[in-house]
């Protein structure tokens, strides 16, 4: 079995432990590939760290790591200690047997605990995958990091360690009507009811993610810089360093279905780039309109036309408050572009809504704030 099938192979392994959360296992087989951090923003109980370790057991010949944060987390417990011996012969030496800087997977729950004495040298380590302390640098060998938490930070110096996780990810209670299969599956679980294992090493996954440099994007580039430009102007800030970076995203799409080119659908992953929850659903709605466009018979990634249905409370909130943004005496033209943009975004979102009575009344308050705007103009 090669490398591919191999991951694929136990992503659905996975699955089929965890019902009802395909969406968390495909994204972090896409980080895994990626080389890209994950974060999982969800309350407890909703199976995050669990089906971390899960991935984890498929792991062979690496060590894995994971720890719940504290706000009196000391970088002793995350990095390891001094080595005593030689501080006694003036050399300052982490050991860091059994500790993150030896660890192929890294798994940091209630990351945003994390505190000024471990700040700046878990933001290296996200980010450069380095480990420093003094004089002594290590490369880490890490494959992906990934952290949980059950809220979003505040904390302008805690955003910082959100901006190092490419991709974000809510994660809820399975839907009402999976619970029985839930209940089977972890009743199995809790009684080692578990079949044999397909097992990755860690030179392999590498293997995997040298491939995925080596992807072809050239025929959905043009899509991707306008995909870019259109999140850009409905305020969703991508900066260049993250395009780059989001293409590693595309790429291990494309690896996961077996090609060596990338094709439109493969732009699913943008939908878990967001910044705050508010933006959810504005980017669902954004990239399911560019992917749409696909004509191909090509493989497709099973997350690809995966839509939520949108939340029309919300939905129509979003509305009220462009509304009200219009209605502003000072909106300059920049800010009336933003409004249009946002606007024709909720007008495609629209048509998630399964309620029909809804849908066609949020439909006719955006019909009546184009008029307003188009009678201003």
């Amino acid at each position: 079995m090669n490398e591919t099938k191999k991951i694929r192979a136990i992503l659905e392994e996975i699955k089929q432990v965890f019902v009802g959360k395909d969406e968390v296992i495909d994204l972090l087989g896409i980080g895994l590939l990626a080389k890209e951090n994950v974060f999982l923003l969800g309350p407890p109980g909703t199976a995050k760290s669990a089906i971390v370790k899960q991935l984890s057991s498929h792991v062979i010949g690496g060590i894995n790591f994971d720890y719940l944060l504290t706000r009196f987390t000391e970088p002793n417990e995350i990095f390891g200690p001094l080595d005593i011996r030689l501080l006694k012969e003036g050399e300052l030496v982490t050991n860091t047997e059994g500790m993150l800087p030896e660890a192929s997977l890294v798994f940091l729950d209630e990351i945003f605990n994390a505190n000024s004495a471990i700040l700046n040298s878990l933001l290296m380590a996200l980010n450069e995958k380095i480990f420093r302390r003094g004089k002594e640098t290590k490369k880490l060998p890490a494959l992906m990091f990934i952290s949980a938490s059950n809220q979003l930070p505040e904390d302008e110096a805690l955003a910082a360690l959100l901006d190092r996780f490419l991709i974000r990810l809510k994660v809820d209670n399975v839907k009402p009507e999976l619970l029985e299969e839930v209940l089977h599956a972890g009743w199995k679980l809790e009684r080692n009811e578990t079949t044999k294992q397909t097992q990755i090493s860690p030179e392999e996954i590498k293997d995997l993610q040298n491939k995925v440099k080596s992807v072809d994007l050239s025929s959905i580039r043009s899509s991707y810089i306008e995909l870019i430009h259109s999140l850009r102007n409905t305020g969703i800030e991508v900066s260049d360093r993250r395009a780059v970076k989001m293409q590693n995203l595309i790429a291990a799409s494309a690896i996961l279905c077996n090609r060596t080119e990338a094709i439109l659908s493969d732009l699913w992953v943008l939908k878990y780039i967001w910044s705050t929850e508010e933006q959810i659903e504005t980017l669902q709605a954004t990239v399911n309109a560019m992917i749409e466009k696909e004509e191909t018979e090509a493989t497709v990634h099973p997350q690809a036309f995966f839509n939520k249905a949108p939340n029309p409370k919300e939905l129509m909130n979003e509305v009220e408050n462009l509304k009200e943004k219009f209605e502003e005496q000072t909106v300059s033209l920049q800010e009336l572009n933003v409004i249009k943009d946002k606007l024709r975004y909720l007008q495609n979102r629209t048509d998630w809504i399964k309620d029909q009575q809804k849908k066609e009344y949020i439909n006719s308050e955006i019909d009546q704030l184009w008029k307003k705007i188009l009678h201003k103009t």
